[in-house]
């Protein structure tokens, strides 16, 4: 009774903060402040997700090939497989990050939104201080823990008007993107091309994570779309809502409207439409490690000098910026699944042109700009199946669904870890990823066009 009546007055203060914020309402200025934040959070985002890859030549060779790791020294290939195995283990964080994310459906998307930033922010700091492999893990399994949180993408999503959904969110994408070049300067003026300063690039994005923190903090509110459901949940008698989850516990009856990740994963398996999408989704994300994480490796592997990396690097958030924004407009116009397909045959195409310009020394700028297209392409790709998902589930569940999805896709991340990490100790890092990365994207992209339906001008506030 005790912990009923507890339940009760968090829920009226709650209620009451909610009120407030959908009373003061929302203006053209608060507007445009959010979407400033979401834009510097994305590109934090953004940097986050690519700094220990555009290093890991230099990390690789300090921690695995110049000085012994547990009494051994390895050879680079040899050094970056265990790397990549290690990191697999950082992924089992990732089991408990659609928990995470469901807290968004009861504490709000603001809360998290700050939280995940500080997240990123800090683990930048911990691999900035890291005199250690063990400590450099460390700072990487926080960030792998915070980044890609996507809350500020269910803000974009809640809050941009309908019929411009699509296009609002690419420019925001692009935006923290095209911040993305923000490590090849960093690397330009931090690292010359002496690698081993490469823990120095670190420390810049973690300072812009901790003043993003205190703005999200100060200037951000909770969403409206979130605020009125919330509150009109809320707002019914606590009696009845425990009355009605009780009959439905004991109807067995699917909880839909519960939120929770094991509520997200049985509303997606429990529709025909979206059970179709995250198996599509799954396929498609075994090609992310091969896609993502070995570019820079493959361009030393290959024979380029730091500085030439350093180049190639400037144009591949250039290329991919550019394509998100022109993804915008088809996503809008053309439709999702157009936009997905369209995007996974750039990818491939992107990928064999990259392999083929390392292999036969062409400019560095071209190389990049290939790196751009394919990365580019498979991100776009992967963030419109994220985009499908949250335009097919009802407001009271979707961040848990987008937490299930979250969760369900680590199976394809495993399998993607597992042949990449066999594949580059028996050929060239560069075939590996190229082996692994085109028949399943491929594969995803087909089952997706076939068997996924269009959610473009989805209406959010009600889907039921």
């Amino acid at each position: 009774m005790k912990n009923d009546e507890k339940i009760m007055k968090n829920e009226a203060r709650q209620l009451a903060k909610l009120k407030k914020s959908a009373a003061s309402g929302n203006s053209g200025k608060y507007f445009f402040i959010l979407l400033v934040l979401i834009a510097i959070v994305n590109i934090l985002d953004e940097v986050t997700s690519n700094l220990t890859v555009t290093v890991q030549s230099s990390f690789v060779t300090e921690f695995f090939v110049n000085n012994p790791f547990m009494g051994k020294y390895y050879t680079y290939e040899d050094g970056l497989a265990f790397h990549s195995g290690i990191g697999v283990f950082t992924y089992v964080l990732g089991l408990f990050t659609p928990f995470y994310k469901a807290l968004a459906d009861k504490w709000g998307r603001k809360p998290l939104f700050a939280l995940s930033t500080l997240g990123m922010a800090a683990g930048l700091l911990v691999i900035y201080l890291s005199s250690s492999y063990i400590m450099f893990l460390v700072g990487f399994a926080i960030i792998s823990f915070f980044m890609g949180h996507d809350i500020q993408i269910i803000y974009i999503l809640e809050e941009a008007p309908d019929k411009h959904r699509a296009k609002i969110y690419s420019f925001l994408k692009s935006f923290g993107i095209l911040g993305v070049i923000l490590i090849p300067t960093l690397r330009d003026m931090l690292m010359g091309n002496d690698a081993t300063k490469w823990r120095e690039i670190f420390l810049v994005p973690s300072l812009i994570g901790f003043a993003a923190v205190l703005l999200v903090i100060l200037l951000a509110k909770d969403t409206k779309v979130f605020v009125s459901e919330r509150t009109a949940y809320l707002s019914r008698p606590y009696e009845e809502r425990q009355a009605e989850k009780a009959l439905k516990k004991s109807q067995k009856q699917a909880q839909r409207n519960q939120s929770g990740v094991f509520n997200g994963i049985k509303y997606i398996f429990a529709n025909k439409d979206t059970k179709m999408l995250i198996i599509s989704h799954i396929i498609f994300d075994a090609a992310m490690p091969a896609i993502a994480l070995y570019f820079e490796s493959a361009m030393h592997r290959a024979g380029m000098s730091t500085s030439n990396i350093t180049k190639a690097l400037f144009m591949v958030p250039v290329i991919y910026a550019a394509i998100t924004f022109i993804s915008g407009f088809i996503a809008d116009k053309a439709g999702r699944k157009v936009t997905v397909t369209l995007f996974s045959v750039t990818c491939i195409l992107g990928y064999i042109l990259f392999v083929a310009g390392i292999l036969l020394s062409w400019n560095p700028y071209l190389v990049g700009s290939f790196a751009g297209l394919y990365q580019g392409s498979y991100w776009i790709g992967r963030d419109y199946m994220n985009v499908m998902m949250t335009e097919k589930v009802p407001t009271d569940i979707r961040a848990s669904v987008v937490g299930a999805e979250g969760l369900l896709v680590i199976i394809g991340l495993v399998f993607g870890y597992g042949s990449i990490i066999i594949g580059m100790t028996i050929m060239p890092i560069w075939w590996a990823c190229l082996a692994i990365s085109v028949p399943t994207v491929a594969v995803a992209a087909i089952m997706f066009a076939l068997k996924v339906k269009e959610t473009k001008g989805a209406n959010l506030d009600e889907i039921k």
